[in-house]
């Protein structure tokens, strides 16, 4: 069976549990058409509504370039009904230019984002209600097996490893990440603070009352991490993240933020710092923590500039600037979620000040 067909399949029979009569948004570019097709294939076989929202080839970079304030504003009749009808959605993340964004105006892409968050807070009440679900899932292309310096052929082998598409039965596979994943959200739910040191970093997060989330495939895919949102006025320290990242397609390294009750005082980039700086005055939000999340994907071991795989990468954390999570009981409103990585390696994480986390790895798990 093809990559195509056993990601299809994973994600409509488990991602998403796709069921006769569901109405599935498929939104995509068209470098993804055989990846498209096959889920349109199983959407229909299964007794769904596919519906198709297709982006052309550098579709984001010629909207940034001409679109004025009233466009960025501007939100179709089609995605609002879109947002309040679909019950089910899934993006394929695939590009045939990960660099197309580079040069657009910044403040264009803030206020894009921060229209926007009318629609994600919709989407998030309706998931909470049980009424919506979504998944986001790759497929390969040039420009990605580029960014992730490997061959088409490497690259594709990484992504299919990474899904577990490459065991006879992923769907078992994932079920066992679920269990050993479920073990680890067991030890985090029902403490009060979280503390992480490491290479430039001593800082706590204050998580009480606040519930740790099984990341088991269904919304991401791949997945592998647990996460939580902590409280918005307790986290406080100072953090370098050294994994380079890209949001919005730009590339942003060694960022250092230093947090005071929750807010972001100061930050610096190695790299990017003009977008950084850019995109922590989005909002009234931007500048709270979101997330913060331990990767846990063994199969995912070095960064490959795409968040879907990189906040999963083994022995690594990732804590999110904007917007934060309702169901970990999060309250931050963002137009923007940008996650940042920190490998730890060499680093600890103390529970109410008991040793739980060193070298990569939670004890005893």
């Amino acid at each position: 069976m093809s990559l195509e067909k056993k990601l299809a399949k994973l994600i409509c029979e488990y991602s998403l549990a796709l069921r006769k009569g569901d109405i599935l948004l498929i939104r995509a570019e068209t470098v993804s058409e055989p990846l498209i097709k096959e889920i349109y294939a199983k959407t229909l076989e299964i007794g769904a509504y596919p519906v198709l929202r297709l982006a052309f080839s550098g579709q984001q970079s010629v909207f940034y370039k001409h679109a004025g304030k009233d466009q960025l504003e501007f939100i179709p009749h089609s995605v609002w009904a879109d947002t309040h009808n679909v019950t089910a959605s899934v993006y394929i993340d695939a590009t045939d230019n990960t660099k197309q964004l580079t040069g657009a105006d910044k403040s264009k892409i803030a206020t894009y984002a921060k229209s926007y968050a009318k629609v994600r807070e919709v989407l998030m009440d309706r998931e909470q209600k049980g009424e919506f679900r979504w998944s986001l899932c790759p497929y390969p292309t040039a420009a990605m097996a580029q960014d992730a310096e490997m061959s088409l052929d490497e690259y594709t082998e990484f992504v299919f490893r990474a899904c577990r598409l490459h065991e006879d039965d992923p769907v078992a596979a994932w079920r066992a990440v679920d269990e050993y994943q479920q073990k680890i959200t067991g030890l985090l739910n029902g403490t009060k603070e979280l503390r992480i040191v490491g290479n430039k970093t001593d800082i706590t997060f204050n998580v009480d009352g606040r519930k740790w989330i099984n990341c088991n495939g269904h919304h991401n895919m791949p997945d592998g991490e647990v996460f939580t949102s902590p409280v918005e006025d307790g986290v406080n320290g100072t953090i370098y993240f050294d994994v380079p990242t890209s949001y919005m397609g730009v590339e942003a390294g060694g960022i250092t933020l230093k947090i005071e009750k929750g807010r972001i005082m100061e930050a610096h980039a190695e790299k990017g710092d003009d977008f950084l700086q850019s995109v922590l005055e989005t909002d009234e939000g931007s500048r709270f923590i979101g997330e913060i999340a331990f990767g846990l994907n063994e199969s995912i071991t070095k960064p490959t500039k795409n968040i879907l795989f990189d906040e999963k990468i083994g022995r690594t954390i990732h804590m999110a600037v904007g917007a934060s999570y309702p169901e970990a009981g999060g309250k931050n409103k963002s137009g923007i979620h940008w996650d940042m990585i920190k490998a730890m390696e060499d680093g600890k994480a103390y529970l109410d000040g008991r040793l739980v986390f060193e070298n990569g790895r939670f004890s005893g798990m």
